[in-house]
């Protein structure tokens, strides 16, 4: 949740983020290529791990109330994308698009689970299974589409696109929601470890698991094979050579970017224990996610939008959609350097600490229905 906000802050105050791709690797640096890569792990590694704490509800409520919970949470996980997310996003009051982000994924996931539940566990583990190693097979027919959409349903579920619903409203489909449900399926059985296996051999587990999916990502990305959209290349030095092999598709998230992802995370799980300051730290964002995600949104774009009116520019010009851009009080190639959008990250993250502990303290002192919702 830390990390993710990262590439946020960049969105919002680096000079060239709506006019330069920081993973091209004609025109990025080694620091902007990292500031981009980094936050690759979060959206992959939050939904695997939401797949898992369904399974763990699943040992403390029956499958209907397990059930109706997903099913409730997930529809109104795409209400908050739609509503709120889109307008922290935009600031636009009378927008003209709707994008459905990794909120939308999430959502849309979650009422899947819903249904899934009622599955024995084997079929659960290999649709999850089948999803993840096979979605990428469609990449060869999605080729030969040369940009034309299939329609509107096929990119909801594989493809990244854009939908001009009317002469004025579209919807941007930036997060195809398949292969999220698959890695989701594949969390929820990643819990079965948890009950299945003794703490010291788990860990074992664990490792095993979390090394051997980085070796097959490994081996499979050499061979330019299967996997991946974006084949990698030999490029004008050795660290840009590794740039290009590590820089896996995420819309929707490859094969290969999902080991890429999903491998360490694991090695993390297994290898790092026990509490101390840091821990404790970063522990109060992961225990009120959704209120936190909310929260930076807003904060990043208020801030950006002062910013934006001490440079000169005027209330009126803010409000203004520029070409290139999807946010207001935002002018594409205006901004700062990069070492600005780690000072605001990290004031961002030190002024939000405060707010999610005293929430993270009323919801575990509050029994409330809807505090499982925010």
């Amino acid at each position: 949740m830390i990390i993710m906000a990262i590439d946020h802050t960049r969105d919002f105050f680096h000079a060239p983020a709506w006019t330069q791709d920081p993973l091209d690797l004609s025109t990025t640096s080694p620091i902007l290529f990292f500031t981009r890569w980094i936050t690759h792990f979060c959206a992959p590694v939050f939904v695997f791990l939401a797949g898992t704490s369904i399974f763990f509800q699943n040992l403390r409520k029956t499958k209907k109330e397990l059930s109706v919970f997903l099913l409730k949470r997930g529809l109104w996980l795409i209400l908050m994308e739609i509503l709120i997310i889109n307008f922290a996003f935009s600031f636009d009051f009378t927008p003209n698009f709707i994008a459905l982000q990794v909120i939308w994924a999430i959502g849309i996931s979650m009422v899947i689970m819903g249904l899934m539940i009622w599955l024995p566990f084997p079929a659960i583990l290999i649709t999850g299974l089948l999803i993840v190693l096979l979605h990428n097979s469609l990449d060869p027919y999605e080729a030969t589409l040369n940009g034309q959409s299939p329609g509107l349903y096929y990119d909801l579920l594989h493809r990244q696109s854009f939908h001009q619903m009317s002469d004025v409203f579209t919807l941007m489909v930036l997060y195809p929601f398949l292969p999220w449900t698959g890695l989701m399926m594949l969390g929820y059985c990643f819990g079965k470890l948890y009950t299945r296996y003794p703490e010291a051999n788990r860990k074992k587990v664990l490792i095993w698991l979390g090394s051997g999916l980085i070796l097959f990502f490994i081996l499979l990305r050499i061979s330019n094979a299967y996997g991946d959209n974006q084949p990698w290349s030999t490029q004008k030095n050795f660290l840009y050579s590794l740039f290009s092999f590590i820089n896996t598709d995420k819309y929707p998230p490859s094969l290969l970017y999902l080991c890429m992802t999903i491998g360490p995370a694991i090695l993390f799980l297994a290898l790092v224990k026990g509490r101390n300051a840091l821990s404790k730290f970063i522990t109060v964002f992961g225990r009120v996610p959704f209120f936190y995600y909310i929260l930076h949104f807003y904060l990043l774009h208020i801030v950006a939008a002062i910013c934006f009116l001490a440079r000169g520019h005027s209330f009126e010009e803010g409000t203004r959609l520029y070409p290139g851009s999807l946010v207001k009080f935002n002018i594409p190639g205006e901004g700062y350097p990069l070492w600005v959008v780690y000072l605001v990250w990290i004031s961002v993250i030190l002024i939000l600490y405060p707010l999610c502990k005293k929430y993270s303290e009323y919801k575990r002192t509050h029994s409330h229905w809807w505090l499982s919702y925010i």
